[in-house]
């Protein structure tokens, strides 16, 4: 089998999904690594896979597993390899996936009893960390509210380490419409704020219900409005001298809140 090069119009054409417009254009989206790729192929969604001489031999058993399945499968050489990867040492296996957010309304049908709902989230990583942790403590979803980063981006798609495959994911750019449903479906909104006037250590009958955690931006946190909105705003206690917590960090103090009381006998 001869490698296509990194000036084939196959390989030329999918290195364009790195950029979002080209995402958005086709539906499609690059998913990079041995993990990523077996929670693709597991869930169906990959349309060519990529590698290289150096991942065939490595990952033998995945790679003729995707062919197993029906999957295109390539070889190219290592420079088209690292044009098609995002990484400073490029793993060199590559998966041409599906898009895989799904529209609020389906997340909602599904009766969620927690959902991780970052408003205006826009860095790749912590994305790809929340939805690692909303799939790691069982939650029902991910809802990216407000002008949020591309659940498809690499480096979200890297932090996510296959769980973006394995938690459903909603993109909602109205947040007051977001707010809206959840409340409608009978889902308690809890903000996650310094000054909230519940103690999360004291919220265990809150959460035994179907709840919706707010987590905001990176930079300016949750905006008032939002906070003042939600159904409780929720503080975690801090026994240092920490001043505060990063969004991934505070995220998964609450979510796994969440999932003990509610696996809880």
């Amino acid at each position: 089998m001869e490698a296509l090069s990194e000036r084939n119009p196959r390989v030329v054409s999918f290195v364009k999904l790195h950029r979002s417009v080209q995402r958005r254009k086709t539906g499609l989206f690059l998913a990079e690594g041995a993990n990523s790729v077996a929670s693709a192929l597991e869930t169906g969604r990959v349309e060519e896979l990529f590698f290289s001489s150096k991942a065939a031999a490595r990952e033998t058993e995945l790679v003729a597993g995707a062919a197993a399945r029906g999957v295109r499968t390539t070889l190219v050489s290592d420079r088209a390899a690292e044009m098609l990867g995002e990484t400073v040492t490029p793993p060199g296996l590559v998966a041409v996936c599906r898009q895989v957010d799904v529209p609020l309304t389906d997340l909602l049908a599904a009766s969620p009893r927690t959902l991780a709902v970052p408003v205006e989230i826009s860095d790749p990583g912590n994305a790809g960390t929340l939805i690692r942790v909303a799939d790691a403590v069982g939650a029902a979803g991910v809802v990216l509210a407000g002008d949020s980063v591309d659940p498809h981006n690499g480096k979200t798609v890297r932090a996510c380490a296959g769980s973006l495959f394995h938690v459903p994911v909603a993109r909602a750019r109205d947040i007051d419409a977001t707010l809206t449903a959840l409340e409608g479906a009978g889902i308690a909104l809890l903000a996650t704020t310094a000054r909230g006037e519940v103690d999360l250590d004291e919220a265990d009958d809150i959460l035994r219900g179907p709840v919706a955690w707010l987590f905001g931006n990176e930079a300016h946190g949750l905006d008032r409005a939002v906070a003042d909105r939600a159904t409780h705003r929720i503080r975690i206690p801090i026994h240092g001298r920490a001043e505060s917590l990063n969004l991934a960090a505070a995220a998964s103090i609450c979510l796994y809140a969440s999932s003990r009381v509610q696996h809880s006998k």
